[in-house]
């Protein structure tokens, strides 16, 4: 009889490390507008070659091309265009200001600003968004106040969240914006359950949810899919593959046999890979599965193929685990660049007009940070009172709450630590 060979644990490992010539010629990436275009109402088994090809609209030279153009109107367009370059500047300010000590943490979204900001003008504005720590772009697009955020990010007294809150895990439900987790993961099915919900109440309201390709690794993940298509929530499930989970290659979350997208398959729903820096391919894609959820037609899983430029946040040191010029090598380039080269090619922008609106949007950011700043900072406050921690919790106070605060009031004034 033959003996077995001994087994071999597969540990998947990045393809280029610190040192190394990043290399993405092995990638398959098709040309812009080769992908189908199907119905909305397609039959899932008919969007399964979506899953394995790659959505692109802008081609090399800067035209809109193939049947998933979605002919973007020009001031719609350039509202995109000014809400990429409003976040990038946003971000660029925030990071300088956590090196500077005023703010103890930040995450930035370099590369990623197409995702948020075209997936957020493809929605309509009451559409409950459940983002991730890197969709600032979703407020921005929204018209949110940058000086809000500010605030937040400085944990200074007008700060909604009143400090209770890491920086930049913003909240606003007046934009449709629901209460970031630094745990990812969760949002999936917290948005399948709140579009159970809205469907079971007639509404016409969808919902979108966000998570990195790391975060499928987790159960929240196959849960959503789970229940997203045995009721057919109306949501839309976007997976940001942005090739890396903190220090670990997206390898490690299941990507090196199969697209992200293709695990839709196997639910019953679609699921399509997009250029996640093509803004329009990013917005074409959006708006297919918003028509579909909103009629009835069920969920759809979105993989952004993107790539993170920056660190993960400002507590990690990308160049322990990457080239430091990986992102260099990405072949599917900036997109704020690409969506600025369409846009001139198509007549509705130049160079001059680009370079006056950056030079206006860094004087309204600076004029925000000024203000905030000026609010106070998280390194030498002034912050919220703690007796604020007894607020928000109960729509009414109960009783034993009150008496907490006022015994905490009592000690702090024997303290010497407030007025009497």
């Amino acid at each position: 009889m033959k003996r077995d060979s001994s087994l071999h644990l597969h540990i998947p490992h990045a393809r280029f490390r610190p040192g190394d010539t990043a290399d993405f010629s092995y990638l398959s990436l098709p040309r812009a507008g080769q992908s189908p275009c199907p119905p909305s109402d397609a039959q899932a088994s008919a969007t399964r070659d979506l899953a394995d090809g790659l959505v692109r609209v802008i081609g090399d030279d800067g035209g809109a091309v193939g049947p998933w153009d979605p002919k973007l109107d020009p001031g719609l367009a350039l509202k995109g265009l000014r809400a990429m370059l409003l976040t990038r500047i946003f971000d660029d300010r925030m990071f300088k200001a956590q090196r500077q000590g005023k703010t103890p943490f930040y995450l930035k979204c370099t590369g990623e600003e197409a995702v948020a900001v075209a997936q957020a003008l493809a929605l309509r504005p009451d559409d409950m968004c459940f983002p991730t720590y890197r969709q600032q772009g979703l407020l921005i697009a929204r018209d949110w106040p940058i000086l809000d955020m500010m605030c937040q990010i400085y944990l200074n007294p007008k700060d909604r969240l009143k400090g209770r809150q890491l920086p930049v895990l913003y909240s606003a439900r007046q934009a449709g914006f629901f209460s970031l987790a630094g745990n990812l993961g969760t949002q999936f099915p917290q948005a399948v359950g709140w579009a159970m919900a809205s469907a079971y109440k007639r509404d016409t309201k969808i919902a979108a949810a966000w998570i990195g390709e790391g975060a499928s690794a987790e159960g929240d993940f196959h849960q959503a899919m789970v229940f997203a298509a045995v009721y057919r929530a109306p949501v839309i499930l976007n997976l940001v593959n942005n090739q890396w989970a903190i220090s670990s290659s997206q390898g490690v979350a299941g990507g090196e046999e199969a697209s992200f997208a293709s695990r839709a398959v196997g639910f019953g729903f679609p699921g399509i890979r997009v250029d996640g820096n093509d803004f329009l391919a990013v917005y074409a894609v959006t708006r297919w599965a918003a028509e579909r959820a909103r009629n009835n037609h069920g969920p759809t899983l979105i993989e952004l193929f993107t790539y993170r430029a920056g660190a993960h946040s400002t507590s990690d040191d990308p160049g322990r685990y990457r080239p430091g010029d990986e992102y260099q090598h990405w072949p599917l380039g900036d997109p704020i660049e690409r969506f600025k080269a369409h846009l001139i090619r198509i007549g509705a922008w130049d160079e001059a007009r680009h370079q006056a609106l950056v030079a206006e949007i860094e004087t309204q950011v600076d004029a925000a940070n000024r203000e905030a700043q000026g609010l106070g900072v998280h390194s030498n406050g002034p912050h919220h009172d703690p007796a604020t921690m007894f607020e928000d919790i109960y729509k009414e106070m109960p009783q034993h709450l009150k008496e907490q605060r006022a015994e905490m009031q009592r000690l702090r004034v024997l303290a010497g630590r407030a007025p009497s």
